[in-house]
């Protein structure tokens, strides 16, 4: 078993620590992240200029970039094999509903996931890191279960644990994404320098978070595993719009 583990909080968060060490004994292990915190980059790949690959002095890489920038680069020439699993995290807060759009956790699964590798983002509901090494003790136990289930076709998986002490033995549900209200204002403020500066505003709370939802799950101290996919077509609307353009389908 081979297995490439990445985040966006950066090589030296506590999270990313916390699920190597859960996952030894499992098999081969290589860890490559991000220099920095790189929470909200999403898929962004890094383009305008060269990365960079450095090695820590316990061994992660890291990279002068994005989540994605360390999965691509990993599995498309830094790595002289495919990974049978590419796992992310811990991230440091929940990656629900439509946190999955902005979230670099999820991110660097999912290019583990373009590039047809099976991938589990893992994220802590509350910001933090109380509970972690419980909740990587949960992590390990459910790629146990993934791998026993097999691993014969690509899959992405976002699961998000309670900060809970008992987390390994929480319920374990499948969820789909809730929704969440739109994020509140921007915080605008004075540079040193007197020009005005704005930071992004906390992200909304949840709008759809009825029974089956991702939010609805934790709200109820349960493991949720969202099975996410990358096809954003809205195939109901395609009659829709090929009626109102004249279009063919």
């Amino acid at each position: 078993m081979r297995i490439l583990i990445a985040n966006d909080d950066g090589y030296l968060a506590p999270g990313l620590m916390a699920l190597v060490k859960a996952c030894e004994g499992l098999g081969q292990i290589d860890v490559i992240a991000p220099e920095q915190n790189a929470s909200g980059t999403s898929n962004s790949l890094t383009l305008g200029r060269p990365l960079s690959v450095y090695t820590a002095s316990n061994g992660f890489r890291y990279v002068n970039g994005t989540p994605s920038d360390c999965v691509h680069v990993a599995l498309t020439g830094l790595l002289d094999y495919k990974p049978d699993l590419v796992l992310s995290g811990i991230n440091n807060g929940a990656n629900m509903g439509d946190d999955t759009l902005y979230s670099g956790t999820v991110a660097a699964a999912t290019e583990g996931f373009l590039f047809g590798i099976p991938s589990i983002a893992f994220s802590q509901v509350d910001k933090g890191w109380g509970q972690l090494d419980a909740a990587a003790a949960m992590a390990r136990s459910l790629v146990e279960q993934v791998i026993a289930s097999g691993l014969n076709e690509a899959f992405l998986l976002n699961v998000n644990i309670p900060n809970h002490a008992d987390a390994p033995h929480l319920p374990r549900c499948i969820t789909r994404l809730g929704r969440r209200h739109a994020s509140e204002a921007v915080i605008r403020q004075q540079s040193p320098r007197g020009d005005t500066i704005y930071w992004i505003g906390p992200a909304g709370d949840a709008r759809e978070a009825g029974e089956g939802t991702d939010f609805y799950a934790t709200a109820n101290n349960r493991v949720s595993v969202t099975p996410l996919q990358v096809d954003l077509t809205h195939h109901a609307a395609l009659p829709v719009w090929s009626n109102r353009l004249g279009l063919p389908l």
